[in-house]
This record gives structure tokens, C-alpha cells and sequence, in this order.
């Protein structure tokens, strides 16, 4: 069987974000996506409205039934919702410390929705830097979690925290014709990756990214050439997004290549 990658994640109606995006990145990157749902939410491809997380127990038992059935060989993390399920996750985790761990420290959507309350997420994010192979933050979520303005130093802040390796995403920043992201090693930058701005904002390009790296982790790829991999199919899915709305924010075209085309 394919590897498989079980996402923690919360459920997007309109398909743009969430578990759609992590099912449909993983099989992209030749993985097989298993799901460990954490939230309903309301929302569309422009804005959140609201969200319900599921209880604990319940993600544990989704969690325990797919680890005691399938081969599991990453876990990716989104959106958790609570400290509660944020709990959970970090208990599984450790008790599968062997397997790859991609975080995404999801606090809002793109939109600026809420995704439960940022402050109380923060702290509790702070258990799961330790435990994961490598984190993905935006420079919002960067600052966010570190309280720091200056990009190398929350970097830093990030390592005291028991970080291994960070990826800097920096969509956010402010430079009209191109996006840097940078990857942080055990302290050190040891790769920065250049790519062209691309009109309009995007839906689910966080989720997207981060699920196709935990897909490539899952086949055996050395973080660099997983990042690397994953940052080349997720700019071909954002030239070729659709647009739901004129002016709105667009959803990556994620099946717009076959595995096949871009792998080679």
C-alpha cells in the first residue's frame, strides 16, 4: 500500500481549505490521505463564519482506529480548534515519536476568521513544537506564536522552544513582485526559495503546502528535496487557480497535473 499521512484537521464545505485540501495534496504527492476530523466549520471560499470541534474522545478514537489499521508513516496537523484536541494530538504523537510530524499552526484563516481563540492557541501550540519534524508557519502565525516582530528572531524563538526544523512562509510580507519562504534546521537556514507574486489571495495554499510535504516525508524524501518538491506542485496549483468570485480569494487547481506529469 501507499504510504499513509493522517491529518488532523478541520472540515471546509467549500472544499478550498482543510481536509479537501490535505486529501487531494496527499494523493498528488502519491501518498494515501486517512482523516482525523477536529471541526465542522461554516464557511465558504471567502470567509469563516463559525466552527463546532469535535470532542476529544471522538478525535482520539478516529486517530486510534486508522493507526490500528493502516501503516501509517507521517501525521500532518491544521486546524485543531481546542486546547483540548490540541492535547490529544500531542499525546498521539508522542506515543508514535518514529513518524514524521508536519505542523501547520493554523490560528485564523486566510480570510482573518477565527479558528478558535488565538491566545489560548498559542500557549497551547507551544507543546507541539517539539514533537514535530518540521513546522510551516506564515510570518503572521511566526509572530504570532513567538511574539516577535523581526522573522529571524521569532525564527529563533521558535528553536528555544524545542523546534527541529521550520519553514517560513512569506506570502504575508510585503514585497509586490515575488515570495520568499525560508527553511530553518536545528537553527540555521539552510535553504531560501524565491517564487514570482502571484495576483489575488488564495484559499487553502497553507493547507495545500504543508499536507504534500507530509506526503513526500511519508515516501522515505529528505526534508530539503520535500520542500522543494512541494513548493514547485503547489505554485503550479496557484497559476492555474480557480476564481470563485471576481476580485475574491481563489481555490488551487490541486488536480490541475497528474502525479505522474510533475514528479518527473
Amino acid at each position: 500500500m501507499r504510504p499513509v499521512v493522517l491529518c488532523f484537521s478541520g472540515l471546509d464545505p467549500s472544499g478550498g481549505a482543510g481536509l479537501q485540501a490535505d486529501i487531494e495534496a496527499i494523493g498528488q504527492s502519491g501518498s494515501h490521505a486517512a482523516i482525523a476530523c477536529t471541526a465542522l466549520t461554516i464557511q465558504d471560499s471567502q470567509q469563516v463564519y463559525g466552527f463546532d470541534t469535535v470532542s476529544p474522545a471522538l478525535l482520539r478514537a478516529q486517530a486510534q482506529a486508522v493507526l490500528a489499521d493502516l501503516p501509517v508513516a507521517a501525521f500532518k496537523s491544521g486546524m485543531l480548534g481546542s486546547t483540548d484536541n490540541i492535547d490529544v494530538v500531542a499525546d498521539l504523537i508522542r506515543t508514535h515519536a518514529q513518524i514524521p510530524y508536519v505542523l501547520d499552526p493554523v490560528l485564523v484563516a486566510n480570510s482573518g476568521g477565527s479558528l478558535g481563540d488565538p491566545a489560548t492557541l498559542v500557549a497551547a501550540f507551544r507543546q507541539l513544537i517539539p514533537l514535530a519534524s518540521v513546522i510551516t508557519p506564515n510570518t503572521v502565525e511566526l509572530r504570532s506564536l513567538t511574539g516577535e516582530q523581526d522573522l529571524a528572531t521569532a525564527t529563533a524563538k521558535l528553536f528555544e522552544y524545542g523546534a527541529k526544523a521550520v519553514l517560513v512562509k512569506g506570502a504575508h510580507e510585503h514585497e509586490a513582485d515575488r515570495i520568499r519562504h525560508w527553511l530553518w534546521v536545528d537553527g540555521a537556514c539552510v535553504a531560501q526559495s524565491v517564487w514570482p507574486r502571484l495576483q489575488g489571495e488564495f484559499h487553502g495554499s497553507g493547507c495545500s503546502l504543508a499536507s504534500h510535504l507530509a506526503g513526500d516525508l511519508a515516501q522515505g524524501l529528505t526534508l530539503k528535496d520535500a520542500v522543494q518538491r512541494s513548493e514547485l506542485w503547489l505554485h503550479r496549483t496557484l497559476i492555474c487557480a480557480d476564481a470563485p468570485h471576481v476580485g475574491g480569494q481563489k481555490i488551487p487547481k490541486r488536480f490541475s497535473l497528474s502525479f505522474s506529469a510533475w514528479r518527473e
